[in-house]
Formats: C-alpha cells, sequence, structure tokens
C-alpha cells in the first residue's frame, strides 16, 4: 500500500450515531425529525442536533463527563430522552437506559453493577433516582431533564465531537432481563447501532419520508433500535408517544399519516379490539411490522381484511434486534416463520458439538456479522460462552425449511426432555394457536414422576368460558404426536409479559406448576 494510500485510511473516522443529527441537518434541515405526541411540539433536523449539542457541552462542563464513562438515564421517552443519546454518543459516553419498572433496591443493584457518573431523570422519577442513588456505596450526581439547556444555547462552548476510527467503542449498556441473578448489560457499540439502522433499512424497505410512532420504552432495544435510530440514520419523523393506549395510537396514525407501525402482537390485539379500529383511516401505513412472540395467524388475516399488511421479524438486544424479516405477502403462506435473514448478516444452526445440522433438523441459531454486539460488561465468562469463534449463540433453537424460511421452535433452556424424546413448546404453542377459540398461548414443563417432566399449556380463550380443555387436546391429537401433546390444560385471562411483550414462563411456573403440584 502506497504512503498516500495509507495516510488516507488513517485519516478516516467512523460516522458515530452523535453525528447524524448533524449529516441531517445538511441535508434535510427543515425536515420535522420528532413529534411529541404528548405535547404536539415538532422538531426539525436543526433543532434537533442543536439540542444534542448544546446538552452535550453542558455534560461535558458541568460534569467533566469523559470517553468511556457511564451516564445512567431513568425517565419515560420524551424528546429529552433522545437528546441524551445523541448528547452521549458526541462525548463518546456510555448511555445506560434503566427500567423504570423496577425497584429502588433492583435500581441500586444495576447503578453498583455499571457504575455511572451521572444519572439523568424525568420530573415523574425524580423520587425513585433519589431513593435508587441514596442507597448505592458511591457518590453519583443527579440531573433532571428540566435543567437540561435549550437549543438556542451557544454551541461554540462544544468541545470537538468525539471521533471513532473503527466504531467499536461503547455507544449502550442495555441490561438484557434476566429470569434469575442480576441481568446482564449488553455492549452496543457505534458500529453496531449504525449496521443494525442499515440492516433494517434494506430488509424492511424504509424510507426517508417515513412517518412511525415510538411507544416501546427506550429501556428496551426495541424502544430504541427497532425503527427510532434506523430512522434517524436515514431521515424519517419519529412520533413519541408515552404508552400503547389504542386510541391515541388510531388518532395518531390518522392524523399524522403514519407510514409504518410497530408493535408487539398483544398491542396489534388491543388496537383491533378498539371500537375505532374499524372506521380509523389507516390507508396511510405501507406496512406493520410485528415481533417479540409469535403473532396469531387470525390476527393478520383480521389486519389484511383492513388492507394492511405486516412484516414480521426476529432479534434480541445483543444481535441488533432486527436480524430476520419476513415480508407482507408470505405472513399467511409462512404462519410461525420469522423470515429469512437480514442483508448484512450471517445465520447457522448448529447441534451441541456447533457442527451444522442436516436441511430440516433443528438446531441452536448462531449468527455473525456487523450487528451483533461486543459482549457484556464485567462478565468475560458469559461473553466468551455466548461470542464463539465470531458466532453469536443465541439459545434459540431453530429450523430452516427447504425454501431457506427459519422457525423459532423453542430456546435451549426451555427445551422439555419428555421420556427422552425432544418436545419444542414453540411448535405446540404455534399449532395450539390456530385453534379459533385460543387468544394466546404458552406451554411450560410440569414433572411427572413418569416421563421427568411433561407440557402443561396455559391457554387464554377468545372469549372466556368458551373454550374447554377438552376442545384443545381434541385440537391436537390428529396433528401432534401423543408425546407432544400437552398433558395438561390451564386457563388463564391474561399471560404475564415483559416490556416488549414476550412471555415470562418462569411467572406462569410459579403460578401454574405449584398448584399443579399441591393438586396432586
Amino acid at each position: 500500500m502506497s504512503s498516500v494510500a495509507q495516510d488516507r485510511c488513517i485519516s478516516m473516522t467512523f460516522t458515530t450515531p452523535g453525528e447524524w443529527l448533524a449529516r441531517r441537518e445538511q441535508l434535510t434541515p427543515n425536515k420535522i425529525g420528532l413529534i411529541d405526541g404528548k405535547t404536539g411540539d415538532r422538531f426539525t433536523y436543526t433543532i434537533l442536533n442543536r439540542r444534542a449539542r448544546a446538552l452535550a457541552a453542558y455534560l461535558e462542563q458541568r460534569y467533566t463527563l469523559r470517553p468511556g464513562e457511564r451516564v445512567a438515564i431513568l425517565a419515560l421517552n420524551a424528546p429529552e430522552y433522545l437528546d441524551a443519546f445523541f448528547a452521549c454518543t458526541l462525548l463518546g459516553v456510555i448511555l445506560v437506559p434503566l427500567n423504570w419498572r423496577l425497584t429502588p433496591h433492583e435500581l441500586t443493584l444495576l447503578l453498583a453493577d455499571c457504575q455511572p457518573g451521572l444519572l439523568l431523570h424525568d420530573t415523574i422519577h425524580a423520587e425513585l433516582a433519589r431513593e435508587a442513588v441514596s442507597a448505592s456505596p458511591q457518590e453519583l450526581p443527579l440531573c433532571a431533564f428540566t435543567s437540561f439547556p435549550g437549543a438556542d444555547t451557544a454551541l461554540a462552548t462544544l468541545a470537538k465531537p468525539f471521533q471513532s476510527h473503527d466504531g467499536e467503542e461503547i455507544a449502550l449498556l442495555l441490561y438484557t432481563s434476566g429470569t434469575t441473578g442480576l441481568p446482564k448489560g449488553a455492549l452496543l457499540s457505534h458500529r453496531m447501532i449504525t449496521w443494525n439502522a442499515i440492516n433494517t433499512q434494506i430488509s424492511w424497505g424504509l424510507r426517508e419520508t417515513d412517518i412511525t410512532p415510538t411507544f416501546a420504552p427506550f429501556f428496551h432495544a426495541g424502544g430504541l433500535n427497532v425503527l427510532t435510530t434506523p430512522l434517524y440514520h436515514l431521515g424519517g419523523t419519529v412520533i413519541l408517544l408515552p404508552d400503547a393506549d389504542p386510541l391515541a395510537l388510531l388518532q395518531t396514525i390518522e392524523r399524522e399519516r403514519c407510514t409504518v407501525l410497530f408493535a408487539v402482537p398483544t398491542v396489534f390485539e388491543r388496537i383491533k379490539a378498539h371500537s375505532n379500529f374499524g372506521t380509523t383511516d389507516l390507508s396511510s401505513l405501507r406496512f406493520c411490522i410485528t415481533g417479540g412472540s409469535s403473532c396469531p395467524p387470525a390476527l393478520l388475516r383480521d389486519y389484511t381484511a383492513r388492507g394492511l399488511e405486516f412484516r414480521q421479524g426476529y432479534g434480541l438486544t445483543e444481535v441488533g434486534v432486527n436480524c430476520f424479516s419476513l415480508a407482507p405477502e408470505d405472513a399467511l403462506r409462512k404462519p410461525g416463520s420469522v423470515g429469512k435473514p437480514v442483508f448484512h448478516s450471517q445465520a447457522r444452526i448448529i447441534d451441541d458439538e456447533e457442527q451444522d445440522v442436516a436441511p430440516g433438523e433443528i438446531g441452536e441459531l448462531v449468527l455473525a456479522g456487523p450487528h451483533v454486539c461486543s459482549g457484556y460488561w464485567k462478565q468475560p465468562e458469559a461473553t466468551a460462552e455466548a461470542l464463539r469463534h465470531g458466532w453469536w449463540h443465541t439459545g434459540d433453537l431453530v429450523q430452516c425449511d427447504a425454501e431457506g424460511y427459519y422457525f423459532i421452535v423453542g430456546r435451549k433452556k426451555d427445551l422439555l426432555i419428555s421420556g427422552g424424546e425432544n418436545i419444542y413448546p414453540a411448535e405446540i404453542e404455534n399449532l395450539i394457536s390456530l385453534h379459533p377459540g385460543v387468544l394466546e398461548v404458552a406451554v411450560i414443563p410440569q414433572p411427572d414422576p413418569a416421563w421427568g417432566e411433561v407440557g402443561l399449556a396455559v391457554v387464554v380463550p377468545r372469549v372466556p368460558g368458551n373454550l374447554t380443555a377438552e376442545d384443545v387436546l381434541q385440537y391436537c391429537a390428529d396433528k401432534l404426536a401423543r408425546y407432544k401433546i400437552p398433558k395438561a390444560i390451564r386457563f388463564a385471562e391474561t399471560l404475564p409479559r415483559n416490556a416488549m411483550g414476550k412471555i415470562l414462563k418462569a411467572e406462569l411456573v410459579k403460578q401454574f406448576v405449584s398448584s399443579t403440584e399441591e393438586q396432586a
């Protein structure tokens, strides 16, 4: 390589998410990038860029933050939250979104783990923030959203924005919801966030003209990285809503002419159940996106009848959230499928010896590409276990059909072994969900003295009282091998879920397996 070429390579820098707003201001300064659904305030890319840079200057001077330090944030989705995200990336600081549903004790444990130099918070969570900090062994300053400077603050006070040569520095530390023990902090680099945005744009067909309502909490990867950061990279418009209220969503879609809607299946069910669903003008929606859990075919058919198309996908915090995409034309043709890998991604299905399984066989999904995270915060053993030979081991069991479509059949840890036979809960759940009387279902393990463990299906009826256990078992009788058929059916009004709609099976085990054992 010539010296000129070497100098050129050395001088190149990675465009971090912190610089996206400045680029957007250059390209589309007057384009509306953000609408506050609570107040109606609208922000151009020029204003968004100036707000982020003003806050970066304030944080840099007031708290002397340096690249690599952590800044925790405890707040509902708001324009100030996005200001904080872009300000921190401008400084090379790691933003740590905290789950406001946690108790002060739980938050104190997370603060002790990530050891931030500052905790940002909104007014609603001021007391929760104070309680969490008061029990922390370290001295931690608090900064309220009301202290943030405005966009008119002199920008000359901001030092030169942080620059990266390869994007490997960490931008976000997102705690994943663990079933036991302290959640693990996934390390999301500038590179990962950028490539997730590129994959999303290419594989889902996002446009600069797209407008989306965002209500998924930013402490979850789905809130920031399903559509929010991809649309800011592209130059679209994000509407922040405080929650997933069906009426507010329907009114926002009609009023703002939203083009893309992301929600988990339970939210789409609530929207469909609202009395305004049939009369609201939804013609502006190019497509809907769902993920987090399997989407019932009945739901897809109801939305199709309203002229709406669905894209479905699969992802996880550690690998960019948008890893697979199922096109609208395949939604009903391939029920239960998450589609095919996104453009800049590699996928394999392997056995316990890390060898590729034969076509059609079930194995663990492993992924590789620029959208993979950098590991877990201060957990080298967990990182080494998940990231091996360049492949991220998802822990999900999948199957690929002859056309290249992937199907999630369960978690390795959820696998049931009954009398020596492997049972995959997702396979049973997908089948039972096709019953017209079933709204939701989850299959959990139940200890059995003869078989070791058997399946127990917890079912939410579409109409309470109109479904019996015998109805469900009869539906399974000629569609599943006998050993796969659940040995017990229990009914519930709802299934417990986390912030992004994933069923909390550990809670179901506590509730139904213990009661089953007591009845035995």
